[in-house]
């Protein structure tokens, strides 16, 4: 068999393995229920609310734009704090010394994080289904954008918290990175309300991340009547994809290298190196 193939093979498997194991993981039912329980507050909070000036339902708009806040977050949170955790604990210096290990292990990553990422928005959806019953109205075109966007999405993310996770020097920076960075992008995003309600110049910083474009693909899909609230009163498709795609082309394009360079770099007296100075630290 072709050695890549028996790679990308052997990630899938590994990655459907580590899937099921979140599913009896009291620790990732307890992340997921509190983020998820979070999200739903905010939305029954709005269920009575509407947008100035229009008759649509605040909830309606807040609902896919946590939804493509969660699908960014979750590639970025646990592309930079997985990679981060298993370069300390060996998994990458296991990885590394197999032959293709690092494709297997990456292809792993990305199935794992996929499978995080949809039950999470499944949760939410669901809860959004029952305080929203006009999202019950959605047409398969809605349903249909919902998906492509949220592929794009994660494409778009996971090779940018790969990077990140791939320079962290420790679990603790990584965290400190990633955190930072999308609590930035969340507050500049126009998540929770609309980014015409920023500065000219924060809107120009939101265009270019690719959080804001999964906020407005997912609000394009499932609250089409909102387009009035937009910037120009358009969903911009188009740019959209542009965008998503410019970051997912960048991404895939700088993250194998940079993880390559990373792995060869690996060596088990380097990891030992590292702990002991975290127990220095400690001590």
């Amino acid at each position: 068999m072709n050695p890549t193939l028996h790679a990308v093979r052997l990630g899938l498997a590994r990655g459907w393995i580590e899937a099921k194991h979140t599913l009896v993981s009291r620790q990732e039912i307890t992340f997921t229920g509190v983020t998820s329980a979070a999200m739903v507050v905010v939305m029954y909070l709005q269920r009575d609310a509407t947008l100035p000036g229009t008759s649509i339902s605040l909830a309606a708009v807040t609902l896919p734009s946590v939804l493509g806040m969660l699908a960014a977050f979750n590639g970025l949170l646990s592309a930079v704090g997985g990679l981060a955790v298993e370069r300390e604990d060996g998994t990458l210096l296991r990885a590394k010394a197999l032959p293709q290990g690092m494709l297997g292990y990456l292809v792993g990553r990305v199935v794992l994080v996929s499978f995080t990422t949809l039950i999470r928005v499944l949760v939410v959806l669901v809860a959004g289904l029952v305080l929203i019953p006009s999202l019950a109205h959605t047409p398969p075109s809605g349903w249909l954008t919902m998906v492509w966007v949220l592929l794009l999405g994660l494409t778009a993310t996971l090779p940018l918290g790969a990077i990140i996770g791939s320079m962290a020097t420790n679990p603790q920076t990584a965290a400190g990175l990633s955190m930072l960075l999308t609590g930035g992008l969340a507050a500049v995003s126009g998540i929770f309300y609309p980014l015409s309600a920023l500065a000219g110049w924060l809107q120009a910083l939101a265009h270019v991340f690719p959080l804001y474009w999964l906020g407005l693909g997912m609000r394009s899909a499932l609250s089409p009547a909102g387009a009035a609230a937009e910037i120009g009163g358009s969903w911009h498709t188009l740019e959209t994809i542009g965008v998503l795609g410019a970051w997912s082309a960048a991404g895939l394009l700088l993250a194998p290298p940079i993880l390559r360079r990373m792995a060869r770099r690996e060596s088990g007296s380097l990891m030992q190196m590292r702990r002991d100075r975290a127990l220095q630290r400690i001590g």
